[in-house]
């Protein structure tokens, strides 16, 4: 996807003239950039929304378990905990949980998944897209235009700031998925364009300053755990965005904050495996375990 548009208030303003969502804009805008049609854009985000459901068919199964033996069996164990009726989150946040455990554990087992926006957070958006479809009984069509909204709001993170964990830590990858797929969720709830802006703000405001510090540089630990967390903050975010309640500090402004902090982190945190939780006692012994 190429973005023409530097802010997402350039995109909350287009869609609200328009009286359109921000799916529409973004999907009109591609098939000019791209010289295609919108069917052929839309057939081919189809086809990303159907790898997302087969990485979550793959991920949930009770034998999968990485190379490096660090992750697997995770969102299976959940699963069953959901089935027996001992977690407390409810049907809504323990299915998305249990798709973004599957899917980022998929990832860790070199599965196909979609990368959205990266590997490292490729289960979030999926897990709370899907989730809301199945859940409250969301057209297909309407599960694929949400995925225009994340991409739309994705391309200005990008533009603005990073969505690379090396670049800015987990706040710009974990952080930007789950900003990206919060404002996919209001759309798909047919919230307005201005509320998706308000649920991506509120969602990245939440994670703000997270560190990238993954375990033997591996994106296993705590990234696949960062993908539930990222998933449960969508849909915080979405709801709050729904209810009317609106974040103070505009969108483009929070994204230009992460920016600044990403800048400000030391490099070590920032995906080198030198700080954080992969220099942990533990973590060091995992990683000498697993390279010797």
């Amino acid at each position: 996807m190429v973005s023409n548009f530097d802010s997402v208030q350039d995109l909350i303003e287009k869609a609200s003239k328009c009286s359109i969502p921000i799916y529409e804009v973004v999907l009109e805008e591609q098939a000019i950039d791209m010289g295609k049609s919108k069917e052929e854009l839309y057939n081919d985000m189809a086809r990303n929304l159907e790898i997302m459901e087969q990485s979550i068919e793959k991920g949930i199964k009770p034998y999968v378990k990485s190379q490096s033996g660090l992750s697997g069996g995770d969102a299976y164990k959940l699963q069953s905990a959901f089935e027996m009726g001992i977690t407390i989150g409810g049907s809504m946040l323990d299915k998305a949980l249990i798709k973004a455990l599957a899917i980022s554990e998929a990832n860790a087992c070199m599965e196909r998944i979609v990368a959205a926006p990266t590997a490292g957070s490729c289960g979030i958006i999926p897990a709370v897209i899907l989730t809301i479809m199945e859940e409250k009984n969301i057209s297909r069509d309407k599960a694929v235009m949400g995925l225009f909204t994340a991409g739309g709001i994705g391309m200005v993170i990008a533009k603005r700031a990073s969505v690379s964990g090396a670049q800015g830590g987990c706040q710009a990858e974990c952080g930007s998925a789950s900003a990206m797929a919060a404002a996919a969720l209001v759309e798909m709830m047919e919230g307005t364009p201005e509320m998706a802006g308000h649920a991506c703000a509120i969602a990245l405001k939440n994670v703000l300053g997270l560190v990238c510090d993954p375990v033997a540089g591996l994106v296993e630990v705590p990234c696949i755990k960062r993908n539930a967390m990222g998933a449960a903050n969508a849909l915080v975010s979405a709801d709050l965005a729904l209810a009317g309640i609106k974040s103070i500090i505009p969108v483009d402004e929070v994204i230009d904050a992460m920016k600044s902090v990403g800048n400000l982190m030391m490099p070590a945190l920032k995906e080198t495996a030198e700080a954080g939780l992969a220099a942990t006692p533990t973590a060091c012994k995992l990683t000498k375990h697993i390279f010797s």
